[in-house]
């Protein structure tokens, strides 16, 4: 009995200290942001303006790179299956060498 009380009170406290160590503005003032600038709004429109042009909203690494093959599609079965029969590439559901 006499841990169990000792564990609640010692809860008791920690969660009051932790309940004061939030205590804040209501609506959070201390984390706004201020600017102070000087320059004007079309200043800053132009140069909005020029970064929607240049900017490129597409992910690095997303196109895919293309080219065409001077391949034949014959010769490269071919070589798949000559592969195949000399165990270089493995076959089959399983495929582990």
């Amino acid at each position: 009995m006499n841990k169990t009380a000792r564990f609640l009170s010692v809860a008791a406290v920690a969660a009051f200290a932790a309940f004061g160590a939030h205590a804040d503005e209501a609506d959070g003032s201390q984390f706004a942001l201020k600017f102070d600038t000087n320059r004007t709004r079309a200043e800053v429109t132009a140069e909005a303006v020029v970064e929607a042009r240049t900017h490129n909203m597409e992910p690095a690494g997303s196109r895919v790179v293309t080219y065409k093959s001077t391949a034949d599609r014959a010769a490269v079965r071919a070589q798949a299956a000559e592969a195949v029969r000399t165990g270089q590439i493995p076959h089959g559901e399983f495929s582990a060498m």
